[in-house]
């Protein structure tokens, strides 16, 4: 069992950072591939970013390839999400998600966070 609390979230103009921490309890999280994924008022949850168990390899959406940054510390059962060059199209819902495999996909994942918000300003 893993439980997942995410924090950072708030308000910010566009052009500027934010940096999203997802904190992990249970034992089991350095098994557990990591995803971040975000829904937007009135769109479905899309994919944001993944990383494998060790962090040695991650995957992005192509909406935030090059600005966004996943990453992660198994000693510290932390996961970060570092944005930046944010538009307010990156404005969402940001949910932290674990499962046992990398994956784009949302269904793969068991452990969700209760998501954070982003608002970003133009």
């Amino acid at each position: 069992q893993v439980t997942l609390v995410e924090s950072g979230g708030g308000l910010v103009q566009a052009g500027g950072s934010l940096r999203l921490s997802c904190a992990a309890s249970g034992r089991t999280f350095s098994t557990e591939a990591v995803v971040w994924c975000r829904q937007a008022p009135g769109k479905e949850r899309a994919f944001g970013a993944a990383s494998t168990r060790s962090g040695d390899s991650t995957s992005l959406a192509d909406a935030v390839k090059g600005r966004f940054t996943i990453s992660r510390d198994n000693a510290k059962n932390t996961v970060l999400l570092q944005m930046n060059s944010l538009e307010p199209d990156d404005t969402a819902v940001y949910y932290c998600a674990a499962g046992g495999i990398i994956s784009r996909s949302s269904r793969l994942y068991d452990y969700w966070g209760q998501g954070t918000q982003v608002t970003v300003s133009s």
